[in-house]
C-alpha cells in the first residue's frame, strides 16, 4: 500500500502533496492502518510552520531508525551514505559576531610569535655585564641554548599533553589553561631572582605554546563558517608573524635598558590575560559539545538547545533561523560515522584518521625540513654581505624579514578561499625549492653575486608565507575527523615541533661538515619531495564544511 501525505508549507497557505520518506514507509510497515498513521506521523514529525528545523530532526530520527532496522534484519545490505547537505556550501554569519571568536584564540598565536622575537633580544642583553642587571650574566653555550630553546623544549612536552587532555578539556578550556601557562610562564621568567628559575618559567611558557597552538586551530575551524575558514585560520599565522615583529620591536625598545630581558619578557604577560578573559567569555566549540553528547557525557536534547545558543553567541543574529537546522546536520553526521565510541590511542592511525595524519604530519614535517630555521639564520650574513650597511644590526634585519614575512601571509589571507589551498601550496613549494637551489649556487660557485643570494632569500620568504607558513596549520586543523581531532591534532603539532627542533640543532654541525652550498642544495632535493607529496596526497578542502570534507575526502 503506497501512502502520500499532506504537508503544510512553510507559510501555512498551501497544501502540497509530498511523498514517503523512509522513516514513513518503516512506520507504514509495523502500523499499516492508513488512518491510525498520519496521526502517529504528527506526533512524531511536527509541521514546519510549527518548528524550522523539524526536517533535521526527521532526518536525524530516519538515520537512527534506519540504524536500528539494519541491526533488525540480517539480511539487508547495511551499507550507508553520508546524511549530509552537499550543496550546502554557504553558512550564515555576522561579521562582527565572528572576531572575538578567532581573535582571542589568535592571541595564542601572537604570543608564540612574540617568545621568538622577544628571545632574539633577550639573549644579547642577558649576557652583557652592563645590561643584564645580574650577577650570573656569564652565561655558557649551554645556558644560553636553555634560554633560547627552553620555551621549544616546552612546547614539546605541550604537544604530548595534549594527546592525552585535549578531548577531556575540550578547545576552549584548553586554551584558557595555555593562558594561564603563558602568563605564569612570563611572570616566572620577567622575575626570575636565579637561572634556574628563569629557565622554568621558560618551559612553562612553553608548555603554553604547545596547547594553545593545538587548541587554537581547532577552535578557530571548529566555529568559523565554512566560507571564510580558511582565511581565519591563515591569519593565525598572520597574528605569529606579528608577535615575533612587536618581539623584535620590544627587543629594540629595551635593549639599551639595564634588565631590559625582564621588560621583553614580561610585556607577554597582559596579552596573556586578555586572552585568558576572552576564552572564558566565549562559548565551546559546539561540535565538541555535541560529540560529548553523542558519547553519552550529557543529555542530547539539552546539549543541543546549548550547542544551538553557542552556536548563536559564534555567528551573531543573522544566524538565529539556521542554527538548529546546522546543528541538526552535524548531528546527523555524526550518526553515520558512528562517533558514538570514544577514541582510542590506536584508532588515531586507522582508517581515516590514518589518511588524515600522513596529510597533516607529512605538511608540518615538510614544513620545517625545508629549511626555514635555517634560511632565517642566514639572512643577516645575505644582507650584510650585499652591502645594506643599515641591515648590518640583526635587530633590524628581523624587522626587515618581519615585515616581509607579514606582507606576504596577508596576501595568503586574502587568497587561500579564493583560489584554494591546493593552488597556494604548490605555487609556494615551488617557489622556496627553485630559492634553495639559488642559494646552493650562490654558495658553492657564485660568491661574487650577493644580489642573486637577496633576491633568494626574500624569494623563499615570500613562497613560504603564501604556503607552508599559513597552509599547513590550516591543513591539519581541518583534516582530522570530529572524534580523533584532538588527539590526531596533538600528533601533528609535536611533528611540527619536533622536527624544528631537528633542524635547529642540527643545523650547525651540517653545515661544518657538509657546507652551507651543499646542505641548501639538500633542502632543495626534500622541497621537491614535499610538491610531488602536495601534488599526489594534499586534497583541495576549499568550500567544504568540517562534515562534508570527512565524508567526501577521507
Amino acid at each position: 500500500m503506497r501512502y502520500s501525505f499532506i504537508r503544510r508549507s512553510r507559510d501555512g497557505s498551501q497544501r502540497h502533496p509530498h511523498p514517503p520518506t523512509f522513516l514513513q514507509q518503516s512506520l507504514a510497515s509495523f502500523f499499516p492502518s492508513a488512518s491510525f498513521f498520519p496521526a502517529l506521523l504528527i506526533l512524531l514529525l511536527p509541521q514546519a510552520s510549527r518548528r524550522t528545523s523539524s526536517r533535521g530532526e526527521e532526518l536525524l530520527i530516519e538515520r537512527w531508525l534506519r540504524r536500528a532496522l539494519n541491526k533488525e534484519d540480517a539480511g539487508m545490505d547495511s551499507t550507508r551514505e553520508p546524511l549530509i547537505s552537499g550543496g550546502r556550501t554557504y553558512e550564515e554569519y555576522s561579521v562582527w559576531a565572528a572576531i572575538f571568536p578567532f581573535l582571542f584564540p589568535a592571541l595564542g598565536g601572537l604570543l608564540y610569535g612574540y617568545d621568538i622575537g622577544a628571545t632574539s633580544g633577550a639573549t644579547i642583553s642577558i649576557e652583557s655585564s652592563t645590561l643584564s642587571g645580574t650577577t650570573w650574566y656569564d652565561l655558557s653555550s649551554v645556558e644560553i641554548g636553555l634560554v633560547v630553546s627552553g620555551s621549544l623544549y616546552g612546547a614539546l612536552i605541550g604537544s604530548a599533553l595534549a594527546f592525552t587532555v585535549a578531548d577531556f578539556l575540550g578547545r576552549r578550556r584548553e586554551l584558557i589553561v595555555s593562558s594561564l601557562l603563558y602568563l605564569v610562564g612570563a611572570l616566572l621568567t620577567a622575575l626570575a631572582p636565579n637561572f634556574p628559575i628563569m629557565v622554568i618559567g621558560r618551559f612553562v611558557f612553553g608548555i603554553g605554546i604547545g596547547l594553545a597552538m593545538h587548541a587554537a586551530p581547532m577552535y578557530i575551524a571548529e566555529t568559523a563558517p565554512c566560507q571564510i575558514r580558511g582565511r581565519l585560520i591563515s591569519l593565525k599565522e598572520f597574528f605569529i608573524v606579528l608577535g615575533m615583529l612587536l618581539g623584535y620591536s620590544a627587543s629594540s625598545l629595551y635593549i639599551d635598558l639595564v634588565s631590559g630581558w625582564r621588560y621583553m619578557y614580561g610585556t607577554s604577560a597582559p596579552l596573556a590575560l586578555i586572552m585568558g578573559i576572552g576564552m572564558w567569555w566565549l562559548p565551546p566549540s559546539p561540535r565538541w559539545l555535541l560529540l560529548c553528547a553523542i558519547q553519552g557525557k550529557g543529555n542530547l536534547q539539552d546539549v543541543r538547545q546549548y550547542a544551538i545558543c553557542c552556536l548563536c553567541r559564534l555567528r551573531g543574529r543573522s544566524v538565529d533561523d539556521s542554527a538548529a537546522e546546522q546543528i541538526n546536520e552535524i548531528l546527523i553526521e555524526l550518526s553515520y560515522a558512528e562517533e558514538e565510541k570514544e577514541a582510542s590511542i590506536w584508532e588515531v592511525f586507522q582508517g581515516k584518521c590514518l589518511k588524515a595524519l600522513i596529510i597533516g604530519a607529512g605538511l608540518v614535517f615538510f614544513q620545517q625540513v625545508t629549511g626555514q630555521p635555517s634560511v632565517l639564520y642566514y639572512a643577516a650574513t645575505i644582507l650584510k654581505t650585499a652591502g645594506f650597511s643599515a641591515a648590518s644590526d640583526a635587530t633590524r634585519v628581523s624587522i626587515l624579514i618581519g615585515l616581509l614575512k607579514l606582507i606576504m601571509t596577508g596576501v595568503a589571507v586574502l587568497a587561500v578561499d579564493r583560489l584554494g589551498r591546493r593552488p597556494l601550496l604548490i605555487g609556494g613549494v615551488s617557489g622556496i625549492a627553485i630559492s634553495l637551489f639559488l642559494l646552493s649556487s650562490y654558495y658553492t660557485f657564485l660568491k661574487d653575486a650577493p644580489l642573486m643570494a637577496v633576491i633568494a632569500l626574500l624569494l623563499y620568504v615570500s613562497c613560504y608565507q603564501l604556503s607552508f607558513g599559513p597552509i599547513g596549520w590550516l591543513m591539519i586543523s581541518e583534516i582530522f575527523p570530529l572524534r580523533l581531532r584532538g588527539r590526531g591534532l596533538s600528533i601533528a603539532v609535536l611533528v611540527n615541533f619536533a622536527s624544528n627542533a631537528l633542524v635547529t640543532f642540527s643545523f650547525s654541525p651540517l653545515t661544518a661538515l657538509l657546507g652551507a652550498g651543499i646542505l641548501f642544495a639538500t633542502f632543495g632535493v626534500i622541497a621537491v619531495f614535499s610538491l610531488l607529496f602536495i601534488f599526489f596526497i594534499v586534497p583541495e578542502t576549499k568550500g567544504l564544511s568540517l562534515e562534508e570534507i570527512e565524508a567526501k575526502l577521507l
